[in-house]
Parts: C-alpha cells; sequence; structure tokens
C-alpha cells in the first residue's frame, strides 16, 4: 500500500483525520488489501508520520492537540523540549518535558509526546509516551571502574543515563578489530586499565525508566582524555559521523583510473586551450571550481563556472554513492577533514587540480553592464587550470603587489575584470535586498607539532567576494534552469522569518535606536497569572507577533547598511542573524530570504555536498534529452537538511572545545569584550580579539545586589541603579574553565575609584 496516498488523502479529510474502516471507504481498498492497508497504517504509526487515537483513529501530526511528534532537546538539569516536526494547533514554541517525563528516551530521539497542558500564551506541557527513533545506537564517554560495575559516564551531558558495562564486554580488543583500539590504548589487557580513558560503546538496551541506566558493550577505546586528537575522535563518534569508508567504497574508489581516456572525453565541450584558474585557501586540497572572464566586443561580460563533474564517477546506487547520501556532506575540523567522498576522488581524479584534465559540468553565462544575465548555457565539458591561486595572492595582485603581478602577469588583467564583474553583481544583489552579513569567524592557529597558539579572525577579501560572487551567479542560473524544465527538482531554501523572532529582534534594536522600518507590527496579547516570593499575584501581558505579519530582505539589508562601521554593529547583526529560520533543502522552490533570490539550489560543490551531486544528475538529465529519475527526492532534501545541521553542529562544538582548552592557561587574564545577551542567572560577553564568549554569574557581580529586568532585558543595580545591557563593553576576568560543560566563567572588572589626597 503506498504511504503517500494514504497521507495524501489524509491531508484532504476535514482535520487531518479518519479511521480504519472509513480509509478502506476512502481508498476502495477489498479484500487482502485491507490486511496490507492496516500493516502500513502501522509503519507510518512506528516512525510517526501518522498518530494513533483511541478507537483505530488516524490522525496527521499538527492536525490534533493532543500529541506532538519532534525531536527530544534535554537539558542537563532533566527536563527538556520536544521539537515539533509540526505545531500542533493552538500550540506555540516547544513543547516542555518535566523532569522525570522523558521516559525510555534521551537526548536526541525522535518521539511522540503527549501535550498534558497549554498555557494562556499557547506554551504547552507535556510527556514522552513513545520513542519514534533513536538518535544514539552508540555513546562515546569515559570509562570508569566501580566497586560492583563498571560504566561509562556519556560525554554528553545531556545524556543523563551512565552505559552499565556487563563483565566480558569490556575490551573491544578481545575478538574486535585491534584498529578500533586507539592510540596508546593497544597494551590494555585488564579492565582496571580502562578506568579514566574514553571509549565508544554500542547501546545494547535502553532504560525503561528515567532513573534507570542503559546497557552497553565497549566497541573502541580512543585513548586518555588529554591526548592529542582525541577531542577529533570524541566529536565524531558524539555526533556519529560516518568516518570510516566501508570496503567496497573504498575498492571501487581505487579502480577508479587517475587519468582520462577518450571514452570520458565523447560529447564534451574543450576548455583546456583557456586560462581557467582555481581560487582557494592556502589549505584546501580539493578543488571543485575553477572559473574564467572575459569582456565581449558588446561590452558585456562572459563568465564562465567551471565545476567538477563528480557525477561522471559515482553512479546512482554504487557503494560510493549510498555511503556519500548517508554522509550528505564533508566535514571540516580545524587540524582535519571527514570527507563525503574517498580521496581517490575528493583530491585526485575529481578535483581541478592544476596542469592535469578534468571533466567539469559548466555554467557559462553573460552579463550585461548592470549584471543581470543576458544569455546562459549549460554543457559537460573538460578543462585544465593553468593555475591554483590563492585568495591571499589574488587579493594582493589586485592590490598592486609589484612581484606577484610580475609572478602573474599573463593573469592580472584577467583578475582585475573577474573584480570589476563580481562588484556589479554585489551591487545588483544588494539592490533586490539580498543580506550581506559581515560577521568575523574565528580561525584556529596551530604550530609545527599541532598544539594550538591562538584564535585569530578569518581574513576575507576581495577574491573571497570575487568566487562567492561567481557561485551565487552560478547556483542561481542552474536553479532556474530546472525549474523551469523539470516536474521536480532539488532546492536551497530559506523561508521568511518567524514573526514572533522578528518581533524580539525589534525590541532589542529600539534599545540601540535602531529598527528594521516596520511601520505598524501586528500583535497578540495574552494574559499571564504568576505569583511572587511572598506569595502576591502578577499579572501580566505576553505580547506575541500575528503570524500574519511577514517582513521582506530589503529591511534587513539596509538596516546592515546604516550599521557599518558603527559600535553596535557586531551584535546588532548577530542578532539579525537569529531571527532568521535556517536554510535546508526542498523539492519545493520557495525562495531564499537571506539572498532575495526567487529560485536557488546548490550546484557548485558536488565533491563536498551530496544536493550539488543530484542538481548535476538532474542538469545532466536534460543536456542528455533524458530527464534524470531520482527515487524519493524529498527523502533525499530531508536527509541532507539533516546530515548537513549534524556536521555544522560537530564543527561548532569542536572549536568551542578548542577555545576553552586555549583559555585553561589563561584563567586569571583580564580581557576587554562586548556583552552579547542578558538573562536573569546573568550576562555572556565576548572577547574583543579571541572571538571566545563566556558568562559572567549575576550572584557574583560586584559591591551590591542585582535583579534581571525581563521587559528591558536589563541587569540593573538595586541601589546604584547602574545598568549592563546588550552591546556595553565590559573588562572581565577570567575565573573558572568548565571543561566538562566547555564553558568558561567571568567576573565583571570594576575600575578602582581614585584615591583622595590627604590635605
Amino acid at each position: 500500500m503506498n504511504e503517500s496516498a494514504i497521507l495524501a488523502r489524509l491531508a484532504a479529510l476535514p482535520h487531518g483525520r479518519a479511521g480504519f474502516k472509513q480509509l478502506v471507504r476512502e481508498l476502495g481498498v477489498k479484500g487482502d488489501a485491507r490486511r496490507e492497508l492496516s500493516a502500513t497504517l502501522e509503519r507510518l504509526v512506528r516512525k510517526g508520520a501518522l498518530i494513533e487515537l483511541r478507537g483505530e483513529q488516524y490522525v496527521l501530526p499538527g492536525r490534533t492537540q493532543e500529541f506532538a511528534t519532534g525531536r527530544l532537546n534535554m537539558h542537563r538539569d532533566g527536563y527538556g523540549f520536544v521539537i515539533a516536526d509540526v505545531p500542533p494547533p493552538g500550540v506555540r514554541g516547544d513543547v516542555f518535558i518535566p523532569p522525570n517525563s522523558a521516559g525510555r528516551a534521551m537526548h536526541g530521539d525522535r518521539v511522540l509526546a503527549r501535550i498534558t497542558r497549554v498555557a494562556h500564551d499557547q506554551r504547552a506541557e507535556g510527556e514522552v509516551v513513545r520513542v519514534l527513533d533513536r538518535a544514539h545506537p552508540t555513546v562515546v564517554g569515559e570509562f570508569k571502574v566501580g566497586r560492583r560495575e563498571n560504566y561509562v559516564v556519556p560525554h554528553e551531558s545531556r545524556i543523563q543515563h551512565w552505559i552499565l558495562i556487563p563483565d566480558g564486554m569490556e575490551i573491544p580488543g578481545r575478538g574486535a578489530n585491534p584498529d578500533r583500539i586507539g592510540v596508546g590504548a593497544r597494551d590494555i589487557q585488564r579492565v582496571e586499565d580502562l578506568d579514566g580513558l574514553i571509549v565508544n560503546v554500542e547501546v545494547l538496551d535502553y532504560p525503561e525508566k528515567g532513573g534507570e541506566h542503559a546497557v552497553g558493550r565497549v566497541m573502541e577505546v580512543l585513548g586518555h582524555p588529554d591526548d592529542f586528537g582525541v577531542d577529533v575522535e570524541i566529536t565524531i563518534r558524539k555526533h556519529h559521523l560516518r568516518h570510516r569508508f566501508p570496503a567496497e567504497v573504498l575498492e571501487q574508489a581505487q579502480s577508479v583510473p587517475l587519468t582520462l581516456g577518450q571514452k570520458d572525453l565523447a560529447g564534451r565541450r574543450d576548455f583546456r586551450g583557456m586560462d581557467v584558474v582555481t581560487i582557494d585557501g592556502e589549505t584546501a586540497r580539493d578543488f571543485d571550481d575553477a572559473v574564467w572572464v572575459e569582456r565581449a566586443p558588446s561590452g558585456h561580460f562572459m563568465l564562465h563556472v567551471h565545476i567538477a563533474d563528480v557525477s561522471h564517477y559515482v553512479q546512482p546506487g554504487s557503494p560510493i554513492d549510498e555511503e556519500a547520501l548517508q554522509r550528505g556532506t564533508s566535514t571540516y575540523f580545524p587540524d582535519r577533514a571527514v570527507p563525503m567522498l574517498p580521496l581517490e576522488l575528493s583530491t585526485e581524479i575529481c578535483s581541478l587540480k592544476p596542469g592535469v584534465d578534468r571533466l567539469c559540468m559548466s555554467a557559462l553565462l553573460e552579463f550585461d553592464r548592470q549584471g543581470d544575465v543576458v544569455r546562459q548555457e549549460f554543457c559537460r565539458g573538460v578543462m585544465r587550470s593553468i593555475e591554483r591561486m590563492t585568495y591571499t595572492n589574488v587579493h594582493l595582485i589586485l592590490e598592486g603587489d609589484k612581484g606577484l603581478r610580475e609572478r602573474y602577469a599573463g593573469l592580472a588583467a584577467r583578475f582585475e575584470l573577474m573584480k570589476e564583474l563580481a562588484l556589479i553583481l554585489n551591487r545588483r544583489r544588494m539592490k533586490r535586498g539580498s543580506i550581506d552579513f559581515d560577521l568575523p569567524e574565528p580561525l584556529i592557529v596551530f604550530d609545527e607539532q599541532g598544539v594550538m597558539t591562538g584564535i585569530e579572525r578569518t581574513p576575507r577579501n576581495i577574491a573571497h567576494r570575487i568566487i562567492e560572487e561567481f557561485m551565487l551567479a552560478a547556483n542561481e542560473a542552474v536553479s532556474g534552469h530546472l525549474e523551469s524544465h523539470l516536474e521536480e527538482s532539488i532546492f536551497r531554501v530559506h523561508e521568511t522569518p518567524d514573526p514572533q523572532r522578528v518581533l524580539e529582534f525589534e525590541e532589542v534594536a529600539a534599545r540601540f535606536g535602531y529598527s528594521l522600518g516596520i511601520p505598524a507590527m501586528p500583535v497578540k496579547r495574552y494574559p499571564v497569572v504568576t505569583r511572587t516570593a511572598d506569595g502576591r499575584k502578577l499579572r501580566r501581558d505576553i505580547v506575541r507577533a500575528d503570524d500574519s505579519f511577514r517582513v521582506n530582505s530589503k529591511m534587513y539589508q539596509k538596516l546592515v547598511e546604516k550599521l557599518e562601521g558603527r559600535p553596535e554593529e557586531r551584535i546588532l547583526n548577530y542578532l539579525m542573524l537569529r531571527s532568521l529560520k535556517q536554510a535546508r533543502y526542498s523539492t519545493e522552490s520557495v525562495g531564499h530570504f537571506a539572498l532575495a533570490a526567487k529560485t536557488y539550489t546548490h550546484f557548485t560543490s558536488p565533491i563536498r555536498r551530496y544536493p550539488d551531486l543530484v542538481v548535476h544528475r538532474l542538469l545532466g538529465g536534460l543536456l542528455d534529452g533524458a530527464p534524470a529519475v531520482i527515487e524519493d527526492l524529498r527523502g533525499v532534501a530531508e536527509l541532507c537538511s539533516e546530515t548537513e545541521r549534524k556536521s555544522a553542529e560537530a564543527e561548532r562544538e569542536l572549536l568551542e572545545w578548542k577555545k576553552v582548552k586555549y583559555m585553561i592557561e589563561r584563567v586569571g587574564e583580564e580581557f576587554n569584550g562586548l556583552i552579547i545577551s542578558t538573562a536573569k542567572f546573568g550576562f555572556f560577553v565576548e572577547l574583543d580579539d579571541l572571538f571566545v564568549e563566556g558568562m559572567v554569574p549575576i550572584d557574583f557581580l560586584p559591591g551590591e545586589r542585582w535583579n534581571y529586568q525581563e521587559n528591558t532585558r536589563k541587569i540593573v543595580a538595586e541601589r546604584s541603579r547602574k545598568e549592563l545591557k546588550i552591546g556595553d563593553r565590559v573588562k572581565v576576568r577570567l575565573d573558572r574553565v568548565d571543561g566538562a560543560e566547555k564553558k568558561l566563567y567571568f567576573s565583571l572588572v570594576v575600575p578602582e575609584a581614585p584615591r583622595k589626597r590627604k590635605k
């Protein structure tokens, strides 16, 4: 029985629900097909696509206020929230799960929650009644030898269940692959030797109740917590990144020829006589895009964007393709990468290395002097990069560096032309409302031994802008072409911001004297009654934005321009970014809000992103006159969105971990910083030069008692009425580093009052 047909039929019914007998009639099911329908309904319920109510009633998630399905996000203090796939009617935000209400679920699991209470402000509370999908088949943590039993304390503090390790399941070297034993842990013979080591555990049995422990067996020993590189290994396993290629994938990759034959070149356009170049960072190892620009006799700009033709080597359904789909993306850590494709492809035959022939998929675009596309063509090609350029060198050439201009004399004029076109394309994007946040990104600096020595701002110059604009133009052109020629494709979408997030940003911006320029934002007020510590009733209204309100990207872009160079630029740009939704992959082209693009996709990085490989296949099918058929394209888009989020979270977490470890040696030092957020328990400060943030607890603020004012988001001293607010510059002292929680705790440094001179 087709699952999609059942879901579509239910969606068309009033309230999105029906009983089994009604579905039999609606779908015209007879005989043995009834049993098949029943089995399909059970399958849909198990994975959360349907919710089963009393009396064999089935309802779509989001069409009943009784239940919610979604991801469980636990807090280390025992409570959590269910981030609903589709919010139940009449419920706003996530569903709060009180302590001891998560049942057998663990942090990250996809669950079904029963709504037990909905407050006046539409905030819901509930309890987990079923685990739909487990997030952690394995758990990484520290092995502890106990008096009666051995156990593993999860590295993820939000997983509050210790993993009990039964006798005989502690040492993976006994009968396990010795390659799974970490460096420095190969000589383990006794269970006692494991005490304090980091291990990866397969969960065999999950806890029955919140207070019970799970049961597992040790699969890998990674080493001591402070061993070099163990932090990366922990992060990889904590986020369940696929970091080992199966044997059949490696075997297939190693069988790919490293040179091109005549058969490979058949039907391709030859670009090898053109001075095409790649422009990347100094440490890049895989090169998946190359560019060329020329001015036409008409004054128009001719731009060629050549992208590595990964689709030629990775065939649908092959072992390499199946593994790439599950990985979804490459993950980049400060000192290594977890690639989507084996190195034989990613850094060799697919990589557009200089001086060698490589296959490519090309977007050939002609722009007028205003930056509008007047002609476009897409084709398969073969190219040969004449130079492996870096952002730094291209920037220096454009800045007039004499030595580099002499060295690259044949390319200098072309780089000048690239800069001219990039600036035109950028102005055109800004004019239509594309948002261009200039937020600094941290760069971890290592010495020759791989020891972290500092944190710097990632350099960004005109060469970065050139490649960025050219890739955006190619992605947008390919997206429009696919949308106009195919019934279904995969797009990169970024939806309009949630009105409530916009309202919250407006409230903060107003305190700095700024606004998005919204004339009159419609709101709704919800009365809420609470009690003070002495028992008095306190009535206040919670203001919520009306869901019908819509903001446009030009409002954001105008404010970004207005903030440029101002002291509050950093903090307001950061808060604006947080008010936006997260971009994702979808089969529906709903546009890209931040880019102010009607249609957008990812085409330019097939070595490191699976959606780009799918787009190449779709485009290739059009070029061949036989549109490619990709099974469950919607599922592919959803999986790629999920793997992208997981990869980004792993990258961010390790970066924060590296920062914390670097700061351990700096306890007691003083720093200048910026208050980036406030809360009832204190404020968060970002250090000026290190791109590191930490918390200043309100209880440790000096001199007098301080209170948090929720309506103004200020921290105010009771007696002196001094204020601490978002955007204030402060001096702080690093007091404590919590390595387990990866958090820094600071105290406020108050300037000493000048001493009075004695008369």
